[in-house]
């Protein structure tokens, strides 16, 4: 396999789009918040948090089945559990040239989402190209640590 390349982008000004509003979404989006202003989420259901976060102002919350029509955005995230409706918004992206990442199949990824450590101005982003979550997340706790660390501070 191939690794992939780490790549930073302002996204402040980047219109971005959850389909689907599970766990897996509410995780993405509390990692992206302190990096963009535009979260649209469109979903049947959303959890409590997500709700939450609606209800502060911290996105937008749309509850109903996305269509192709929404496809309308920078980035998108498919983080819903039906393959077919993955694989339908997946093209329609594909066709319109909008990166997405579907959270079930790595293959079907223009790109991944990476483990974030971010403390201040240090962002540091952490991905096993898709093959390792579990050790990519080691990794990401352990420099977690280290930025924490009073003593590293003063090295």
């Amino acid at each position: 396999m191939t690794p992939v390349f780490p790549l930073f982008f302002d996204l402040s000004e980047k219109d971005i789009l959850f389909v689907g509003a599970g766990s897996i979404a509410e995780r993405r989006i509390r990692t992206l918040l302190p990096f963009a202003r535009r979260i649209r989420v469109i979903a049947g259901e959303a959890t409590d948090g997500i709700r939450a976060l609606a209800q502060e102002g911290k996105l937008s919350l749309t509850l109903r089945e996305a269509s192709e029509a929404d496809m309308q955005a920078d980035i998108v995230f498919l983080c819903t559990d039906s393959p077919e409706l993955h694989r339908t918004l997946r093209a329609v992206c594909s066709e319109r040239g909008i990166p997405a990442n579907d959270c079930q199949h790595k293959e079907a990824c223009d790109f991944y989402f990476p483990g974030i450590v971010h403390s201040g101005n240090v962002v540091i982003g952490v991905s096993a190209s898709g093959a390792d979550h579990k050790k990519a997340r080691r990794i990401r706790e352990r420099i977690q640590e280290i930025l924490e660390d009073p003593d590293e501070e003063a090295k």
